[in-house]
Formats: C-alpha cells, sequence, structure tokens
C-alpha cells in the first residue's frame, strides 16, 4: 500500500501551485502537531523550481514549524488532562510514571535534555508531533523548547536548501526513491512507542 507516495504526489502536486508558498507554510504548521507527511515534500520541489529561493523558502517553513509546535505543546499541555479520565487507572499510570521521570531527568539533566529535543527534531524519524505534544505533557519551559525545535528543525530545512544548490535533481530523486520507506519506519516506530509506553 503506498500511502506515502500518495501523500508525496499530492505534496508536489501543490508545490506546482501558484499558491504553493501558502501550501508549504500550511503543510509546514499542521505537519508539527497533526499531519504525517515532513514539508520537505513540498520544500525540495520548491527549491528545485527557484533554487536562488532556495533559503527563503526553508526560513518560511521553519516560521510556520515553530507556530505548529506552539500549537502541539498546548495540546500536549492542556488535551492530555482533558482526555487522561478516558484511560484507565493503568494508562494513566504508566503515563504518570513515564512524565515524572522525564521530569526528575529534565531538572537534573536539563542540557542532556535540550540536546534531545533538539536531536529529535533534526531527524526524521520520530514524527515532530511526538516531540511538541511530549514536551507539553512533561512542562519543558517553553523557552529553551522553542529554541531546540528552531535548530533541530532549522538544521534540516537549511541542508536541504543546501542539497538543492549543490545537487539539485539528484536531491529531488533521492527524496522521491525512499519516502515510501521513511514514512513507514517512522509511523512504525511511534507505534512501538506508543505499546512500550502502555507496557511498560
Amino acid at each position: 500500500m503506498q500511502l506515502f507516495a500518495n501523500l508525496y504526489a499530492r505534496a508536489l502536486s501543490w508545490a506546482a501551485n501558484p499558491r504553493a508558498l501558502y501550501y508549504l507554510c500550511g503543510l509546514s504548521f499542521v505537519e508539527a502537531f497533526i499531519f504525517p507527511v515532513m514539508p520537505e515534500v513540498m520544500l525540495a520541489p520548491m527549491m528545485l523550481a527557484r533554487r536562488a529561493r532556495a533559503f527563503f523558502y526553508a526560513n518560511m517553513s521553519l516560521l510556520f514549524s515553530l507556530l505548529g509546535a506552539l500549537v502541539g505543546y498546548a495540546l500536549g499541555h492542556w488535551a492530555y488532562e482533558a482526555i487522561r479520565p478516558l484511560f484507565s487507572a493503568h494508562v494513566q499510570a504508566v503515563i504518570a510514571s513515564w512524565v515524572a521521570t522525564l521530569q526528575q531527568d529534565m531538572q537534573e539533566h536539563w542540557l542532556t535534555m535540550l540536546g534531545a529535543l533538539t536531536l529529535a527534531a533534526l531527524q526524521p524519524v520520530i514524527p515532530m508531533k511526538l516531540v511538541t505534544w511530549a514536551a507539553g505533557i512533561v512542562g519543558v519551559p517553553i523557552g529553551p523548547f522553542l529554541a531546540c525545535i528552531a535548530v533541530g528543525r532549522g538544521k534540516r530545512v537549511w541542508l536541504l536548501a543546501l542539497l538543492v544548490r549543490w545537487f539539485g535533481d539528484r536531491a529531488e530523486r533521492l527524496l522521491r526513491r525512499n519516502v515510501e520507506w521513511v514514512g513507514w519506519v517512522a509511523l512504525g516506530l511511534l507505534a512501538a512507542l506508543a505499546l512500550w509506553l502502555l507496557l511498560r
């Protein structure tokens, strides 16, 4: 089943639209807290079409990713409290233990936690929405949270801009060839993490 390839094809059609910049901003925004497709699938063809504006597109995507990260953080903070009574007592206890452990780690090893948050925003395997929701649930201070997301996600989109400027069409072919397995691996890791938290 080619779920992510189909979503990628849809994103490519958006990238060719005259309103592509608006779609890129919207995709970057919702991907940070709910949508499963990374904004890079629109960024790559947009950058290839207008290479001189590659870093402009990267910065716009980053800006709206940060705005979306704030939404994910707020959902993690407030929505979790609202839906917590829907979980069984066992699941609530597991989540409470996990949150308490992370909060203690954050207080005792805050530099390590900030480094982990930056790395989580940098790599494409752990979905961005998991990072933003978890940060809101745990209560990571908002300033350091945004700084880590900006550095991690910024490196991703700026690296893509560099690749497009240097390698052109080859960069887009690499993304097209690997989008399906990257999407499924990310989804599988998310499901495995959720299962581990429930059974821990």
